[in-house]
């Protein structure tokens, strides 16, 4: 759940994300009408600050709602579509919807340049003394489309930020049967 990795390193994260799945038992990732049973209190006991665990509601309220688009339905849209949806949830940023994007729908093209982990990889990448503003890395990252999520993930890997090895490009044949976006990492 991007949410839960929002301004955190990778392995605080990841505990947290643990944590939180383990608050809903074994049955892999939580439900939304099942996220929604829970208290604030119970989500902060997994470690989710309380904004955090505010939107993690907000979010879930959102897909019982019907404003978070099904699998199906995301096939249908763009990617910036995608995002003005998903961005208009309080808690969901660019970022959030850019992650969503490349590691759970898979798209070619996505270039999350607020990411600090690729905005490192492109000064080490490219030998830069300072590290490049989002602006500059969308300017140069146009010669990359239609594949910009490839980049990204060698940008990645050229921070060697922990963790990123356990991220894998979603193999498309992998992805959930139905139903809305869920992350299932």
């Amino acid at each position: 759940m991007p949410v839960i990795h929002q301004q955190l390193n990778a392995q605080a994260a990841g505990t947290i994300l643990g944590r939180f799945r383990a608050l809903f038992g074994d049955d892999g990732f939580p439900t939304p009408e099942g996220v929604l049973k829970a208290s604030p209190e119970r989500l902060r006991s997994a470690g989710l600050s309380r904004p955090k665990a505010s939107y993690v509601l907000g979010i879930a309220k959102k897909a019982v709602d019907g404003h978070i688009p099904a699998l199906d339905e995301c096939e249908r849209m763009t990617d910036a579509e995608i995002v003005e949806r998903l961005t208009s949830i309080k808690g969901v940023g660019r970022w959030t919807a850019e992650m969503l994007l490349i590691l759970n729908l898979g798209r070619p093209d996505v270039l999350p340049v607020h990411d600090l982990g690729v905005r490192k990889g492109f000064q080490y990448a490219y030998g830069k003394r300072k590290l490049p503003k989002p602006e500059q890395l969308a300017r140069y990252g146009i010669r990359w489309a239609p594949h910009r999520t490839a980049a990204a993930w060698y940008l990645w890997r050229a921070a060697g930020f922990p963790g990123w090895e356990r991220l894998r490009p979603p193999k498309a044949t992998l992805r959930p049967p139905s139903g809305h976006l869920v992350a299932n990492r």
